[in-house]
This record gives structure tokens, sequence and C-alpha cells, in this order.
């Protein structure tokens, strides 16, 4: 499935709202290159009685539901379209980063097809995945240091300084 289409639409219906938000989990480890998979895509946001009526527009545009389903130790609030199994999630907090601020302040924009998404670094990923310790995000955290490995510049050593001096 290409998830183009998806993608854009979704940020679209955010840039509409005015709604900040990050792409965390899963998606946001495959836009940035990762070979991992998932059906839905988590966001993490600043709740505020603002964010949360621009929550309501991001479910207009996309002819969706918000709903509030209940997880210990997560103040979620989940976006359905029943037409096509749509489903967002938006996370005031998250396991990991410290601060919404400072996950935002990390991220990348990835822009597709005119519209962008803010998608948080990998090590915030990983961290997050990490502090939440449950088995399906701890099987995942493998293929994200190898990638973050992979993806992160390597320091030149002195003998290789010293090689280009030469």
């Amino acid at each position: 499935m290409d998830a183009r289409p998806l993608l854009v639409e979704v940020a679209r219906a955010l840039r509409l709202a005015k709604l900040e938000a990050v792409l965390i989990g899963n998606a946001a480890a495959a836009l940035r290159g990762v070979p991992l998979t998932t059906l839905d895509l988590d966001f993490l946001f600043r709740k505020t009685t603002g964010s949360v009526a621009k929550l309501r527009r991001v479910a207009d545009t996309l002819s969706a539901t918000v709903m509030r389903p209940y997880y210990p130790a997560s103040d979620l609030y989940r976006i359905v379209r029943d037409e096509d199994g749509l489903q967002l999630d938006f996370m005031a907090r998250i396991h990991g980063p410290r601060s919404y601020e400072g996950l935002r302040d990390r991220a990348g924009i990835i822009t597709i097809d005119g519209e962008s998404l803010r998608v948080a670094a990998l090590a915030d990923i990983i961290k997050s995945k990490r502090a939440a310790g449950r088995p399906r995000d701890l099987a995942v955290i493998p293929i994200l240091e190898r990638a973050h490995e992979a993806a992160t510049p390597k320091p030149k050593t002195a003998a290789k300084r010293a090689r280009k001096r030469s």
C-alpha cells in the first residue's frame, strides 16, 4: 500500500486546522527510512483548550470522528474514519522525551507532495520505545538503533585527519 496519499491528506488536515503535532512511533521511523510498518499514525501534541478544538477540525476535514479511549499513563485522543480504517492517535504525553517542545525542536520536517509533516528524530523514537517497555516496542529497538547508527555521521579519527592533511 502506498501511504503517500494518506500522509498528504493528514498533513493537509493538520495545516488547515493549524494544529502543531509531531509524528512519532513506527510511522515516523518509516518516514526516516527504517524498514517498519504500522497501521496507524501516532502524534504528540501540546494539549490546550485550543488544540483540542483543532483536533475536532482535523477530524471534520478527514470526515472522521474524535474518540477518547482509555489507556493508562496517556492522554490520548483517537481520530477514526470507518470507511477506510484511518486511525490517528494524538497524545499529550509519551514515555521517554521530557517535553513536547524538546521533541519538536529535534524533529525534522518532511514534505510530501507539497504538504509538510513534523517527524520525530530517530533518537527520540528509540528513547520513547525503550521507556514504554512494551514487548512490541522493545522488539523494534534493534532495527531502530541500526538505522540510527547508519544515519549518524561518524566522527573522524585523528589518524584520518592526519592523512587528509598530508
